[in-house]
């Protein structure tokens, strides 16, 4: 048992927790929880705890079902929301095979090969996401979805459901080790942002699946109902999660060369050119809803071609500025990504696309420097500038072919998201929508 172990069981002891949550996700990314007793913690840090990996979805097949979950110490906390007088912890797992292998279906263990990969080529990828989400008022129904506000981007709203909810929110991730850069009111109505600081990546999927339940939570307790789902109205901004990744070899920002244009190194411009080049590959992982490409092209700022600029806001990879003296800073932005992600996933497929701009020295196409919405079909195609895909089932056709994806993903992950994805696309298909209805039938 190493020190860390050590340390989560002299703690458990110092405030009497009595119970102690187990986290990890299946391939959708849905937060899973199992609670242990403190007692079995022990056995958990050495030998994991055994559950039926074939009731979770995508993690193994029913005649595989063995599988066990082992606690990352490091990842513990105490749950905020929980009674003081009755402390509950939680953790993150790897989930392991009963050889105590890590599985090849484990949604945090892809991300983990991946960073390992980048490791073995002398970076450490550090990430900064930003999440975006929706607050209605209660109770929530399809016939009635009444946001909390109708504010709009940074606007202060006095007395404002937002402005407490975001303090109480930012409070909670604080108190869990979850450092917020920034939060503020979005676009929409009822639209909030909190920005997570710059960690590792893997750290960085466990604060995002934090930070959803802990929105969740902190909206519960308020009456009010949080959703991250990508495009809720059709005439309000979606909700992205702009995601800032940056290599860093030793203390030095791999991004950065004072001499590169925007001060952008030639790592940074080949990683770019990875992201450019699979981006439609991995839009399936990035955006896996039908709702995502309600967003993508639903305006409102969503990227929905493949491209990169500055100063560029409908630009799919952005280089965003930063204070000169703060090379650390430097950093690439990918637009695409939504909230509703499965972060784990979502991160493997855009770190891996990077390195492979740095592994094959792509080369970076010409920056985009006009509003390339406002271009036509021509003048992209001129350009070069490509599509993302319009819909699940395009990206998904597009991400079957895709050797980058399945080693990312891996050969059990990637055969079940392509299949998982496949059949909401045909249940979404197979809806009769009221807009069809309101079209087609005639009536008085």
């Amino acid at each position: 048992m190493n020190s860390q172990q050590e340390k989560v069981l002299s703690v458990i002891a110092q405030k009497n927790i009595r119970f102690v949550r187990l986290w990890f996700t299946d391939v959708a990314g849905v937060l899973k929880s199992v609670v242990i007793d403190p007692g079995e913690l022990e056995d958990a840090f050495t030998e994991g705890i055994g559950f039926d990996g074939s009731s979770i979805e995508g993690l193994t097949r029913v005649h595989e079902s063995d599988m066990l979950l082992k606690p990352d110490a490091s990842t513990f906390q105490l749950l905020p929301w929980r009674d003081e007088s009755d402390p509950v912890g939680r953790m993150f797992c790897d989930v392991l095979t009963p050889d105590g292998q890590h599985a090849r279906s484990d949604p945090r263990g892809a991300l983990e090969r991946v960073v390992d990969k980048a490791r073995d080529m002398g970076f450490t990828v550090m990430v900064h996401p930003e999440i975006e989400f929706y607050l209605f008022r209660q109770p929530v129904s399809i016939d009635n979805i009444v946001p909390v506000d109708n504010a709009g981007y940074f606007d202060h709203v006095a007395r404002g459901h937002s402005n407490d909810f975001r303090r109480r929110a930012v409070r909670m991730l604080e108190d869990m080790g979850i450092s917020v850069e920034f939060s503020h009111h979005e676009g929409g109505p009822g639209q909030n942002e909190i920005d997570l600081r710059a960690v590792d990546a893997v750290t960085a999927a466990d604060n995002i699946m934090t930070a959803r339940i802990v929105i969740e939570e902190v909206a519960l307790q308020e009456g009010l109902f949080a959703t991250f789902m990508p495009k809720p109205f059709a005439d309000h901004p979606g909700s992205g999660m702009h995601t800032h990744i940056s290599l860093f070899e030793g203390d030095e920002n791999a991004f950065y060369a004072p001499s590169g244009e925007y001060q952008l190194s030639m790592t940074g411009r080949r990683f770019i050119a990875g992201l450019l080049e699979h981006a439609c590959d991995i839009c399936a992982v990035t955006n896996q809803h039908v709702n995502s490409y309600k967003r993508l092209w639903g305006g409102g700022e969503a990227p929905s071609f493949v491209c990169w600029g500055h100063n560029n806001s409908s630009a799919l990879v952005r280089v965003p500025r930063y204070k000169p003296d703060k090379r650390r800073a430097a950093r690439i932005e990918y637009r695409a990504l939504d909230p509703a992600v499965n972060p784990y996933l979502g991160l493997a497929v855009l770190i891996a696309a990077g390195l492979d701009g740095i592994d094959n020295e792509r080369e970076l196409m010409p920056e985009a420097e006009d509003n390339v919405w406002e271009l036509s079909d021509r003048e992209r195609q001129v350009l070069g500038i490509r599509s993302l895909p319009a819909s699940l089932s395009s990206a998904v056709a597009q991400m079957r072919g895709s050797d980058l994806v399945a080693d990312a993903l891996g050969e059990e992950v990637f055969d079940y998201v392509i299949r998982n994805k496949e059949k909401e696309w045909r249940e979404y298909r197979h809806q009769i929508t009221p807009q069809e209805l309101r079209q087609f039938l005639k009536v008085n």
